[in-house]
């Protein structure tokens, strides 16, 4: 169980560094320069990004639509707050 976990981390820290090097969307870029400006490790910045897509890619599962990018840009605009759908 944990190694999926662990699977599933990377994969989602995979989404987080795709989006940061193809500037797609820019605000995934934002959200990370804004949150180390207010004294969170890169590292951290990037769990927060990533808490942000799981929330995308579990409404996409549940809901069965397509990315939702205007609640993306809201959770990545609210973190370090808990993002939700």
């Amino acid at each position: 169980m944990e190694d999926d976990s662990q699977r599933l981390k990377a994969t989602i820290l995979e989404v987080v560094e795709n989006q940061l090097r193809d500037g797609d969307p820019p605000e995934t870029r934002e959200t990370l320069d804004r949150l180390t400006r207010e004294g969170h490790s890169e590292a951290d910045a990037r769990l927060l990004l990533g808490q942000a897509v799981t929330v995308e890619v579990y409404c996409i599962w549940k809901e069965k639509k397509p990315f939702n990018r205007e609640r993306f840009v809201r959770n990545l605009q609210n973190l370090p707050a808990q993002p939700h759908e």
